[in-house]
């Protein structure tokens, strides 16, 4: 009796209250789904970080004539180069790329753009590749040592790239939680709203059930399960909204870099990750709200 009771109260006043209920439901799905779309580019960064772990290096770009005139790092003024680098204990190992090699690393990075057939083989320098034991000491080591020295054109940190790249995936984030907690101070007022004008319509029967012997509890139940209600229909709209938007807009963004290796995927498993998060904050959230106020504001 007391269950149906229960549901049919909490039927009802989202039945007489469908217009804030509504509207309730899609602030929360939009601030939730900011909240996921966080989440994934933090699960992208951590994850990127890991992609990159083992292939940052510091190239060593050798001078056109250099390059020009030695092919397989032979000669004294490359092999002299390798040698030094291949002497550091700080250095993991050291892979020679010819202007031939880099070319042709070239065109399949650029494969169908216009690109492609700018650049000829003279235009890129042969590199000397150069994998660090340790990322930090050890670039910072080798750019010291080889700058400046006959025969390099210049050197290139990677980390210096891969900072850049992780500094914008980090403002994406950034903003995304930023619009996610405007979105979500407005849901919880709305939340808020909603509860005080459910139980104002029904304190008649309340005052009634109160009067027969019914506790307080029992009294805003209905309340706080429609609260709860419309915060996991939120966050199920929220996790439907992550994966069309994965389908339809990410998928076609980021196919490029995706392609090259830049950045790793985000897959459908990262979403199906999120979405738990996402139910149990907008159900808490709804909760936590529905219960604050109707303490606060709503004698029932």
């Amino acid at each position: 009796m007391r269950a149906d009771f229960v549901t049919r109260e909490v039927l009802t006043g989202l039945r007489r209250n469908v217009t804030m209920t509504i509207a309730m439901v899609l602030t929360t799905a939009i601030s939730l789904g900011l909240v996921g779309t966080g989440l994934l580019a933090v699960r992208t960064i951590d994850r990127t970080e890991q992609l990159y772990s083992d292939r940052v290096e510091v190239q060593v770009a050798l001078t056109a004539d250099v390059s020009a005139a030695d092919t397989d790092c032979s000669q004294p003024v490359c092999s002299g180069l390798r040698a030094t680098l291949e002497g550091s204990p700080l250095v993991d190992s050291v892979r020679f790329e010819s202007q031939q090699q880099a070319y042709e690393r070239y065109l399949e990075l650029f494969a169908g753009q216009a690109l492609a057939d700018v650049v000829r083989p003279q235009s890129l320098p042969a590199t000397l590749r150069v994998r660090l034991a340790d990322q930090e000491a050890g670039a910072t080591a080798v750019t010291q040592a080889m700058t400046g020295q006959v025969g390099v054109r210049n050197v290139i940190d990677q980390r210096a790239v891969v900072a850049k790249l992780f500094d914008f995936l980090g403002g994406v984030r950034n903003v995304t939680f930023a619009l996610a907690l405007v979105q979500a101070v407005a849901a919880l007022l709305l939340i808020s709203n909603t509860v005080q004008v459910s139980a104002y319509t029904r304190r008649t029967e309340v005052g009634v059930m109160r009067l027969v012997g019914a506790t307080r509890w029992y009294t805003q139940l209905p309340f706080l399960i429609e609260a709860v209600v419309t915060g996991v229909v939120g966050a199920l709209i929220a996790s439907a909204g992550l994966v069309a938007g994965k389908f339809l807009f990410i998928d076609q963004l980021l196919s490029g870099i995706v392609s090259n290796g830049v950045v790793p995927p985000i897959e459908l498993a990262d979403i199906v990750w999120v979405s738990p998060i996402l139910l149990m904050v907008g159900a808490g959230i709804a909760a936590v709200t529905g219960y604050v106020t109707l303490r606060l504001y709503v004698r029932l």
